[in-house]
């Protein structure tokens, strides 16, 4: 990390109003460190920038700011990142848009390790939270780690099934590191900054602004290797990280889903459009060419609980539509042999039901 002097440079840079990523990057390019673009004259500025801006640029008062940030970053877990800071993460810099700096708030490291983006709708099934819950479980445990909003819904279920994970998770946020949003989500965020990180672009005091969150969507993307939506209806913020994953090279996968619901419609297209139909987690890591020893959350030698206990998990992973055996073992982790010794006794105690062509169905 830079030293107290460098940051506040690079604080200043960021924390002037109108100069934006693009200029930022256009003035690093020109002079190098941020420390020689406040040292420049306001004619070579100029040529770089508007002349109005370049006034603004060396004239502009934000040392209590500064100030603030550099005390923020201070405190235990708290870290600023630069575009010429190590940790910053790598993958980001071959996104159109990288930020010149992060406030990164947990182990900086974790963002430079592999990590798959998991989005979907606010308002999600129950479905689509035990999908998005247990995809991040079994990815997380391949070794990928799980980047997603903070939202409520299918965001907060892909964060706290990665949490079940050494490899842990990233949540990207809309507003200033300092001000958590939603409220109902602090708890998930603190445990966050604990086992991975919460990411912000935003100067510290942010406010949840709707501008915000479509650019906080591009760090979502560009952290990925690519991006799987869970459930989304056709006007949602999680097709615009989708296609910020496909217009910067990411791989996106999308979870079908009833043709009667409104939140498989964005799915639906997305598929349509080029996006890979998934069903398990191995879809998504083999379409990665991902290689690891063990990619799904659970192996049979691992379910040593209670029977009741084990019926649980067995039933959270069928979830409520049907679902053929393989789909079932590819998804649970178990083996075909496995699941059918676990489910003949809980097909007579009337908990799950055999259908025609192989698929079995939790009865409610």
């Amino acid at each position: 990390m830079a030293d107290r002097q460098e940051l506040a440079s690079w604080l200043r840079l960021t924390l002037i109003p109108g100069v934006g990523g693009e200029g930022r990057r256009a003035l690093l390019k020109a002079f190098g460190l941020p420390q020689a673009i406040f040292e420049a004259s306001p004619r070579a500025l100029s040529a770089i920038i508007d002349p109005a801006l370049a006034e603004r640029l060396l004239s502009h008062d934000c040392g209590a700011d500064i100030d603030a940030a550099l005390d923020w970053a201070a405190q235990a877990g708290n870290q600023l990142l630069t575009l010429a800071d190590t940790d910053y993460p790598q993958s980001l810099l071959t996104s159109d848009d990288p930020p010149v700096l992060l406030y990164a708030k947990g182990d900086a490291a974790t963002l430079n390790r592999p990590m798959l983006a998991i989005v979907g709708s606010r308002n999600a099934t129950a479905q689509g939270l035990r999908d998005a819950e247990a995809f991040a479980t079994a990815l997380g445990d391949a070794g990928l780690t799980i980047v997603s909003g903070l939202a409520l819904g299918i965001d907060a279920a892909a964060h706290r099934g990665a949490l079940a994970t050494a490899a842990a998770t990233v949540a990207v946020i809309g507003t200033g590191a300092d001000r958590l949003y939603p409220a109902r989500n602090e708890a998930l965020a603190r445990t966050i900054a604990e086992k991975g990180v919460v990411l912000s672009e935003f100067p510290l005091g942010t406010p949840p602004l709707a501008a915000n969150f479509p650019r906080r969507n591009r760090i979502i993307a560009g952290l990925g290797l690519g991006c799987l939506v869970v459930e989304a209806a056709l006007r949602s913020g999680s097709l615009i990280t989708a296609r910020l994953a496909a217009e910067t090279g990411r791989e996106v996968f999308a979870i079908p889903g009833s043709i009667h619901s409104s939140l498989s419609r964005g799915c639906h297209q997305l598929i349509r459009q080029g996006a890979k139909l998934v069903e398990s987690a191995q879809d998504v890591l083999e379409e990665l060419h991902w290689e690891t020893a063990r990619s799904v959350p659970i192996a049979s030698d691992q379910m040593d609980v209670p029977q009741n206990e084990g019926e649980e998990l067995v039933l959270a992973f069928l979830g409520d539509a049907p679902c053929a055996i393989d789909t079932f073992s590819a998804r649970s982790g178990l083996t075909p042999a496995d699941l059918l010794a676990m489910l003949l006794p809980m097909e007579l105690a009337g908990r799950v039901a055999q259908l025609p062509g192989g698929l079995y169905q939790r009865l409610h």
